[in-house]
């Protein structure tokens, strides 16, 4: 069986390499089962759809609203990638879940809107599953409510036509959404454990997702929250697909 793939869109290696750990981790993968690709570095390549049978896309400090005329080249050669991989998902020629920087691009692929009206802080939101969500093949196994971790400039302000909204909150309303029965989005993330993120949030202390002089407290408060929930949605999707 041919095996999922993490799809890396981080250009900071230390953080590409901890969050493929975390997803590898989360999913009950190992390097063979969970390969990688590095769009950074790296393009698509021709035979992706039949290489891998799932693609999972991990987060970016990259925006998907950044002005196209601004984007540095390698930023629009990845979303390009990512885009062929978003069609692939949507037309359920191959399993996709798309986190954080990736439901940007899937949202505006898929015809979507997404807005900088909708930023969280970094770190523990409550995220609260819709009726959809509860009956999910994947996600409707987790408690109605749980803690995620999240850290974003942008959020999903228009569904794309024909997406199923399965999960939310009032500072984000646009949380996970499924398109088809293949194609999932997150905007939180579902891969790290509190100290994971923690680790990750000293790689971008100076990105402004926080104050830089206020990690210890930033930091205390995720690791005070138990995150359980995500994970147990990234081992649903490498069951399933």
């Amino acid at each position: 069986m041919a095996p999922l793939v993490y799809v890396c869109v981080r250009p900071q290696q230390a953080a590409a390499d901890a969050e493929y750990a975390s997803f590898r981790t989360a999913m009950g993968l190992d390097e063979s089962q969970l390969e990688r690709i590095d769009l950074t570095r790296d393009a698509l390549p021709a035979d992706a759809f039949t290489r891998w049978r799932g693609f999972v896309v991990g987060g970016s400090p990259f925006n998907a609203t950044d002005d196209p005329g601004a984007k540095p080249e390698g930023q629009l050669r990845l979303e390009a990638d990512l885009a062929r991989i978003v069609e692939a998902a949507a037309s359920a020629r191959t399993a996709a879940l798309f986190t954080c920087f990736g439901i940007g691009v899937a949202t505006t692929y898929l015809g979507g809107t997404i807005s900088r009206d909708y930023p969280e802080d970094t770190g523990p939101t409550d995220v609260t599953l819709t009726e959809a969500g509860r009956v999910d093949p994947l996600l409707g196994s987790l408690s109605p409510t749980f803690a995620a971790l999240t850290a974003h400039k942008e959020g999903t302000q228009t569904l794309p036509a024909g997406a199923v909204l399965l999960a939310t909150n009032s500072a984000c309303p646009v949380q996970a959404y499924r398109v088809g029965d293949r194609l999932y989005a997150t905007q939180f993330h579902p891969e790290p454990t509190p100290q994971d993120f923690t680790e990750r949030m000293t790689i971008y202390r100076n990105d402004g997702y926080f104050d830089a002089a206020d990690y210890d407290r930033v930091a205390a408060r995720v690791l005070a929250v138990p995150v359980t929930e995500p994970s147990r949605f990234l081992a649903a999707f490498a069951a399933t697909f």
